[in-house]
């Protein structure tokens, strides 16, 4: 366990920034999910700029990597234009 009271307080921020990293994370990925299920090309497109837009401020933020965010918007958008 800890010994200093600037160690627990580490902790305690870790914690609550991996939860919201977590949270961000799984939101991100369910609006991916649901952009490929869509089939018709304006409601897609519409769609597109909202997660392209979460893929962005996870890459900011460092969740995840800004290759792996390129590559998404990559392949999201070739999935839109081919509908």
């Amino acid at each position: 366990m800890a010994n200093h009271k600037s160690a627990l307080k580490r902790i305690r921020s870790n914690e609550k920034k991996r939860v919201l990293n977590k949270y961000q994370h799984k939101t991100t990925r369910n609006a991916i999910k649901a952009l490929r299920l869509i089939e018709d090309k304006t409601e897609a497109t519409a769609k597109l700029v909202v997660v392209t837009s979460m893929i962005d401020k996870l890459a900011k933020k460092n969740i995840i990597h800004d290759n792996k965010a390129s590559n998404l918007k990559s392949k999201l958008t070739k999935h839109v234009s081919a509908l």
